[in-house]
């Protein structure tokens, strides 16, 4: 089976680095000539080429760039597809995706790896980057079945827990466990910064250990990646921004009137919550 992946960094190349030991004929695209040198050069794919044409053979094609240029790397790519050609994403937002793409591309399957680290690039991807991790595939009415099982195959030989759910649900279940600790983590970092004595400012960076590295480790990461977060899922962004806005409220309400009981039996609760996220 030829493969195509457009977008040779983190994921794209890290798919390719899993696939292409299984068997599979890698081709990749990419905007940049030297990345595609790069990617040949280390193995990483078998040919590679800046120019979408390149994926007329591909039998399956993850399209792996920011969110926003998605659905105009579909357009593009469509002249030059065989009618049973399979697309898919990687994008973290579902909803303004799957219904546009499929419309215009039935045999489309919306696809989300919940996997990635702070670094970004071909120089960045890794090979067991999937290994344990959630893969969310997001078919919906009119996706033919035959689509959904063979990215299922794929994304499943990557050693990922295949998850099914509809985009809008994928999109409300992503607001809270992963757009929403971006905007918090780097609402933390900001915080921090405006302390307003350098010398203080300089000691908690100086102090600033495994928890603050742990909290504020999203908020450092790729802005654009934040920018796509807030814009394409922002319904559900602001939603989860404004419960947790109400959260923070209440703990400083305890705080403020000295209700340690009340303080207490709210930290029992997420120390008992926790491991919930965690299984």
């Amino acid at each position: 089976m030829n493969v195509g992946i457009v977008g040779l960094g983190l994921i794209g190349g890290s798919l390719a680095l899993d696939l292409r030991p299984k068997g599979y004929r890698i081709l990749g695209v990419s905007r940049k000539e030297e990345t595609c040198r790069a990617a040949i050069a280390r193995g990483i794919v078998d040919d590679a080429s800046t120019n979408l044409s390149f994926l007329a053979t591909a039998d399956v094609i993850f399209i792996c760039s920011p969110i926003s240029l998605i659905v105009p790397i579909v357009k593009e790519l469509i002249p030059h597809l065989s009618v049973e050609a399979i697309l898919t994403d990687v994008g973290s937002v579902k909803t303004p995706i799957v219904p546009e793409v499929s419309e215009i591309w039935p045999n489309f399957v919306g696809g989300h790896p919940m996997a990635g680290t702070a670094e970004s690039g071909l120089d960045a991807a890794i090979s067991n980057l999937f290994v344990g991790r959630p893969y969310v595939l997001t078919p919906i009415e009119t996706t033919p079945p035959e689509a959904v099982k063979t990215v299922e195959e794929i994304a499943g030989s990557l050693g990922s827990q295949i998850y099914f759910c509809t985009p809008e649900d994928h999109d409300r279940a992503v607001a809270w466990i992963s757009h929403l600790p971006v905007m918090i983590s780097a609402g933390l970092i900001t915080a921090c910064m405006n302390e307003t004595d350098g010398a203080v400012l300089k000691l908690a960076q100086n102090l600033a250990s495994s928890g603050f590295k742990d909290t504020s480790r999203v908020g450092g990461g790729n802005p654009e990646l934040g920018v796509m977060m807030a814009r394409y899922n922002r319904g559900e962004l602001l939603r989860s921004l404004q419960q947790y806005r109400h959260t923070l409220d209440k703990l400083i309400d305890d705080i403020e009137r000295e209700d340690w009981e009340a303080l207490e039996q709210q930290l029992k609760h997420t120390q008992q919550a926790r491991p919930q996220f965690l299984e």
